[in-house]
């Protein structure tokens, strides 16, 4: 099992940046791939990054590809978010999550396929 923490939201303006980081306790984390997903009020959870374990083969979300990047530090049980370019479509609650699962193509994209959830971090992109 492990324990996902997030941190790193806030409120910030059109065009700034953010670093989002979710710290993971519990068994080994590089044995999870990790996903970031954001949800608004009244849509569906969203998946915006993946990254496998391996730290290799990484997925974006079309709206969000060259703006964010997803990256892990193995050595720290961290995985972050770096988002640049904010919009106000980017405004959301963000939410890190593991799975035991190797996932490629559109099974990333779902969130049922991953087994532990942060609790989110509010992210307010203000014009």
């Amino acid at each position: 099992q492990v324990q996902l923490v997030e941190s790193g939201g806030g409120l910030v303006q059109v065009g700034d940046s953010l670093k989002l980081s979710c710290a993971a306790s519990g068994r080994s984390f590089n044995s999870y791939d990790m996903g970031w997903f954001r949800q608004t009020p009244g849509k569906e959870r969203e998946c915006v990054a993946h990254m496998w374990r391996s730290g290799t083969a990484t997925y974006y979300e079309d709206s969000v590809k060259g703006r964010f990047t997803i990256s892990r530090d193995n050595a720290k049980n961290t995985v972050y978010l770096q988002m640049n370019s904010l919009k106000p479509e980017d405004t959301a609650v963000y939410y890190c999550a593991a799975t035991t699962r190797t996932l490629t193509g559109s099974d990333r994209l779902i969130g049922r396929n991953y087994d532990y959830w942060g609790q989110g971090t509010q992210v307010t992109v203000s014009s």
